[in-house]
């Protein structure tokens, strides 16, 4: 189906471009949400005498999102979550997530706005784009840790996936070497 765009489409194209979609993506997002007209004679004229209106509200819309995304841009929200000992998280953030610690902080930011290509799955700090406008795309950082102390440490710089009692773990490799060959020798006098 071909249709024209009212606004700027990412991987689509620009405002006024005749494109060719498929129908269930015309049908069940582009013309339900406002962001396309069917590609017809009629439409096109319509298209032509509102074009001024359009690009006075795109130019408005986008002044606005980057005015909150100068504000926006850097914020850092902490998330805690469980975890094993590697930094591997027993479920997973989502952008549903990332939008609740936003919008508690103050912002009003929808889950569709950030772009996550794959659910985060590990502590440690995260760089998440946020779509504020078609034109406008920030930056914010998710700190996922098991408690806000850790969050502390990690907003330091510490990497807490890895391991840190490498000491302790030096010690206890040494004792296990020794103590089999005691046993050793302990199984060979029970069984003499």
């Amino acid at each position: 189906m071909e249709v024209i765009l009212l606004e700027r489409v990412a991987k689509l194209g620009q405002m006024g471009e005749v494109v060719r979609v498929k129908d269930g993506f015309a049908r069940n997002f582009l013309l339900p949400s406002g962001k396309a007209l069917r590609a017809t004679k009629e439409n096109k004229t319509r298209f032509d005498s509102m074009k001024a209106q359009l690009e006075t509200r795109n130019l408005e819309l986008k002044n606005e999102a980057a005015k909150v995304g100068e504000k926006l841009a850097g914020t850092t929200v902490v998330l805690v979550r469980q975890a094993g000992e590697t930094g591997q998280l027993y479920g997973s953030v989502s952008t549903r997530d990332i939008a609740d610690a936003l919008t508690a902080t103050g912002f009003t930011v929808e889950r569709r706005q950030i772009v996550l290509n794959h659910p985060i799955k590990s502590i440690g700090l995260h760089a998440v784009p946020v779509t504020l406008h078609p034109e406008v795309e920030v930056s914010v950082y998710a700190n996922v840790a098991r408690s806000a102390e850790e969050a502390e440490r990690q907003s330091r710089g510490e990497d807490l996936s890895v391991r840190r009692d490498d000491d302790e773990d030096e010690d206890e490799d040494e004792a296990p070497a020794e103590a089999p060959a005691e046993d050793d020798a302990e199984a060979e006098d029970e069984q003499a």
